[in-house]
């Protein structure tokens, strides 16, 4: 809806002063039918666009306002209820089975992943949300009492996101992380828990009132579960798949010796 208004008032504002799309166009360097897509509502009027027209229709400022409302939410909307909730949260324990948890991830990982993205993100979308990714990582140092605990499934670590030498610093990245004393890592090799462990992810936490909560998150949906009889079902599906998991030391030695076959 923002688009949509935002791009008919740059079309109201481009009529009213006289100036036609092909003036507009050529002035700010973009084809006719991306102009006229944005005005339209179907793509998001750039930053240029904006300036642009509002010099040229004598807006002063007017359209150029409307810039701030149309920055890029940092999380899809589907996640920002979690992402509150992990930011104050005193313990975190994620199961993940085929990506890298965001919290343990690279920068050059994030940007693959988010860029990837179906449909696909506008170049400032995935720099506003690679950044709020990376920027949700300083917990796991800043706040050093409270336990991230991760457990992760091999394929996990197997999973080729950005290439063999971006696979390969991002396992390192992992090491690293690991060595924090309040971030276990955790491996469960492939053909344990087959059945749990290909289910989904699991992210367990605990609030400052000490209330359980559980996050699960697939292709197009997540929920967040304070129910405690579905909170008390994930943790129990959390619990069964770490007891198959390697110790922390063993962890530690099964992602080095991944990374040193990359």
């Amino acid at each position: 809806m923002a688009w949509a208004y935002c791009g008919d008032q740059v079309k109201r504002w481009r009529e009213g002063a006289g100036v036609s799309r092909n003036d507009l166009c050529k002035a700010v360097g973009y084809q006719y039918e991306y102009v006229k897509s944005m005005e339209n509502g179907r793509r998001k009027p750039t930053l240029r666009l904006l300036t642009v027209a509002d010099e040229m229709c004598g807006a002063q400022g007017k359209l150029l306002a409307a810039h701030e409302y149309l920055k890029p939410e940092p999380y899809p909307a589907r996640s920002q209820e979690y992402m509150q909730v992990e930011a104050e949260a005193v313990a975190v324990q994620w199961y993940e089975p085929l990506l890298i948890p965001g919290l343990l991830q690279t920068e050059e990982y994030a940007r693959a992943l988010i860029s990837e993205s179906c449909p696909p993100l506008d170049d400032e979308t995935v720099e506003e949300r690679v950044s709020a990714r990376l920027g949700r990582q300083d917990a796991l140092r800043a706040r050093s009492s409270v336990v991230f605990g991760f457990t992760l499934y091999e394929a996990a670590l197997r999973t080729m996101v950005g290439g063999r030498e971006c696979m390969r610093r991002q396992l390192q990245h992992v090491m690293e992380a690991a060595e924090l004393r309040n971030v276990p890592v955790q491996v469960v090799p492939m053909g344990r828990c087959s059945g749990l462990a290909l289910t989904g992810s699991v992210v367990l936490l605990e609030t400052p009132e000490h209330e359980c909560l559980a996050y699960t998150e697939a292709q197009t949906t997540s929920a967040l579960y304070a129910d405690p009889v579905k909170v008390s079902e994930l943790t129990q599906r959390h619990g069964m798949i770490r007891m198959h998991a390697l110790s922390v030391e063993e962890s530690a030695e099964f992602i080095s010796k991944l990374a040193e076959e990359l």
